[in-house]
């Protein structure tokens, strides 16, 4: 649990940390978030988190909260006041504090912002790289827009639950043309029958990752042949290989999609050639003061 979290100007003990009844967040989901992942005291790509903020606000016309720097500096306090060594810094920003109406209000209010960092579990993360992961399919049923990071995720808690439910760690979306977008909270790949690495383009259907960026610079590097194209539930379930990536997880092998084994059931060649060199394509800065 965290000890600190920076809620609109003020570092408050994590039981205190509250946000006002009205705030466009809370009532509107109305708001966007980032989560920048910490490995070995350093922030994992940070300046591509923050850009992909700008994007997020610019696209529904909201304000940073914070100039840049200053939002950096606070992300690292509170990371240094969490003795943050390997985990997960969350940042949402909301549209503010204003009378319920649907509307923008006007004139505007000053944005909200909340900073949290929590700890992540090494040995988890650990498994889930070398034993592999299960992931479920489910009916694509978000919002036209999930190229946006907003936190209206109710769809995607539904399907992490329904995925809980099953002992898998990720749903998958699939769209009603029988394609993968990808999954509640990552990217999805496969590896078909040709040795090509899959994942689809970053089109308003998926959430163009952080890690995906990184996975990609990782497949260029160990010369893998990598299309972005959209790929169906069928090619999937045919691959050779499976994988998710997220902030969370970094590069996580997926070994079951629904009642089906992917591969031989164990992490293939290619996921493990793409972790042996993700880490060092990673831009990295010091997490703390």
């Amino acid at each position: 649990m965290p000890r600190i979290v920076y809620v609109n100007g003020r570092y408050l003990p994590y039981a205190r940390a509250a946000v006002h009844v009205e705030d466009r967040g809370l009532q509107f989901a109305d708001s966007v978030y980032e989560v920048c992942a910490v490995r070995g005291g350093r922030f994992m790509d940070i300046a591509k988190h923050l850009d992909r903020l700008e994007r997020s606000l610019g696209e529904l016309t909201m304000a940073m909260p914070l100039g840049r720097r200053a939002l950096e500096h606070v992300m690292r306090e509170v990371a240094a006041r969490e003795r943050l060594v390997n985990g997960l810094v969350y940042v949402q920003v909301t549209r503010g504090v204003a009378p319920r109406n649907h509307a923008f209000p006007v004139p505007s209010v000053r944005p909200g912002l909340i900073v949290l960092a929590r700890t992540r579990n090494q040995d988890d993360h650990t498994a889930r790289q070398t034993d592999g992961v299960a992931v479920i399919t489910v009916p694509e049923t978000r919002w036209a827009r999930v190229d946006i990071k907003t936190t209206a995720l109710v769809a995607n808690v539904l399907a992490k639950e329904q995925a809980a439910n099953a002992g898998a760690v990720e749903a998958w979306f699939v769209d009603t043309d029988g394609h993968i977008t990808e999954g509640s909270s990552s990217n999805a790949w496969i590896v078909n029958t040709d040795g090509a690495l899959i994942t689809r383009a970053a089109d308003r259907k998926i959430l163009a990752g952080i890690t995906r960026i990184a996975t990609k610079k990782a497949a260029a590097a160990g010369e893998i042949r990598l299309v972005e194209r959209a790929f169906t539930l069928a090619e999937a379930l045919a691959a050779r290989e499976a994988f998710l990536t997220s902030a969370g997880n970094d590069i996580a092998p997926v070994i079951r999609i629904d009642d089906h084994t992917v591969g031989d059931g164990r992490p293939g060649p290619v996921a493990k050639s793409l972790l042996q060199c993700f880490y060092d394509v990673v831009d990295y800065e010091p997490a703390g003061r």
